[in-house]
């Protein structure tokens, strides 16, 4: 991923987060993303890392109409998704989407109600609503408006050990290429 795209979503998600009124906290911990994919317009994400604890984490997340997060599950973390801003589409399985059928029947919590929903189905939330998702629910989303912000409020975080994508040719940090000057850090890089 070239710096200048993560200059530009930088920018892109900080004028958003000012034109909204969020807040950020002093110092927060940036993670842009096009998971290795080298097209961050179609497949990427900006997340800022708010709490990083033992027992929880919080980020707040940020992407384009149409942008998407792609498909995977977490062993261990259970996270609710809150759409904050915009409208959020969610592509969810019960399973490994491969080894899962279509239209598979399963449940979760829909702003804490229990729900029915089907594998592959795609469901979308309006601002302030949110979805819980377990260890083996397989999800992608995007932003089905010009722009979107997310919260997630979830069990501990490792990025680095429990993302597991259906599409083996994605990495979860993006190798950066050095084109103009950074205007932050990432998470992903050292010091």
């Amino acid at each position: 991923m070239k710096r200048s795209e993560i200059n530009r979503a930088y920018r892109q998600a900080k004028l958003c987060f000012e034109k909204n009124r969020w807040q950020l906290p002093p110092e927060p911990r940036w993670d842009i993303t096009d998971f290795d994919l080298g097209e961050f317009a179609k497949t990427g994400l900006v997340l800022i890392n708010l709490a990083e604890e033992a027992e929880y984490c919080e980020k707040l997340m940020y992407c384009r109409k149409n942008q998407v997060t792609p498909l995977h599950t977490h062993a261990k973390k259970k996270e609710d998704i809150i759409c904050r801003q915009g409208k959020l589409a969610m592509e969810l399985w019960a399973g490994h989407p491969q080894k899962t059928a279509k239209g598979k029947l399963f449940h979760l919590k829909r702003n804490g109600k229990e729900i029915a929903a089907r594998s592959g189905e795609v469901i979308e939330l309006a601002a302030g609503e949110r979805v819980t998702l377990t260890p083996g629910i397989y999800h992608a989303f995007w932003s089905a408006s010009a722009e979107c912000v997310m919260g997630e409020v979830s069990t501990a975080n490792d990025d680095l050990h429990d993302n597991f994508f259906v599409n083996p040719e994605i990495g979860r940090y993006p190798g950066i290429e050095e084109d103009e000057h950074p205007r932050l850090r990432l998470v992903s890089e050292k010091s």
